[in-house]
């Protein structure tokens, strides 16, 4: 299983404008829902005095990224894939072939790391952009590793398959106290599940009647 420690420092700014030896302007109640169009995280946001104010719940987290190192790993297996953080599962999606759903366990992969600026459309569809002023940005990388079964062009399966560490009992499978954490984090920290989705999905995908944590 390999671990990828990663250092990000995220910025935030708020500008706010303010206007001096002006008399204050009357204030003028405009229903959010005009102009105000979330594209997620629902539980996040409510609404009140009739949707002229808005209630925003912003994210928590249990660590800080910026300040120490942490382990970012991945199990991949037959059975199920599992992202970890610092050895807390935060997302598994099982092997599901036997009910359609597609499921990547023989085909060869390589592992690209790079950074990019995606705030044209991955932060709200682009409306929150990238505050320059606070570049440089540092991610540092330390302890990378990866155990795995090297590909090889004549074998459609790993010679080793059913015989590394990996495959056995133990990793078929999270263990009690691995659900505990995954359900730990699913109810304090998940902002979005495209399982709960109804609006994108009406028809949730098959995958979501079988994984226990969503």
């Amino acid at each position: 299983m390999g671990r990828l420690p990663l250092t990000l420092c995220l910025t935030f700014l708020v500008m706010a404008t303010v206007t001096f030896g002006m008399p204050p302007k009357k204030a003028v109640d405009v229903p959010f829902g005009r102009n105000y169009f979330p594209t997620w995280a629902f539980d996040h946001i409510k609404y009140l005095n009739g949707g002229s104010e808005v209630h925003l719940i912003l994210d928590k987290h249990w660590l800080s990224p910026s300040k120490d190192y942490h382990s970012y790993s991945v199990l991949w297996n037959m059975y199920q894939i599992v992202f970890f953080v610092d050895d807390v599962p935060i997302r598994v999606f099982k092997n599901s072939k036997d009910i359609g759903v597609k499921f990547p366990f023989n085909q060869p992969m390589k592992i690209y790391s790079s950074l990019w600026n995606a705030d044209d459309w991955a932060t709200r569809g682009g409306l929150e952009k990238t505050n320059w002023a606070k570049a440089p940005f540092v991610a540092s990388y330390r302890g990378f590793h990866v155990d795995g079964c090297e590909a090889s062009v004549n074998a459609k399966f790993c010679e080793t398959q059913g015989k590394r560490w990996w495959d056995q009992k133990e990793f078929q499978d999270l263990d009690a106290q691995q659900y505990k954490r995954l359900k730990w984090v699913r109810t304090r920290y998940t902002i979005y599940n495209y399982c709960t989705d109804r609006v994108r999905f009406p028809v949730p995908p098959p995958e979501c009647r079988r994984d226990r944590d969503i």
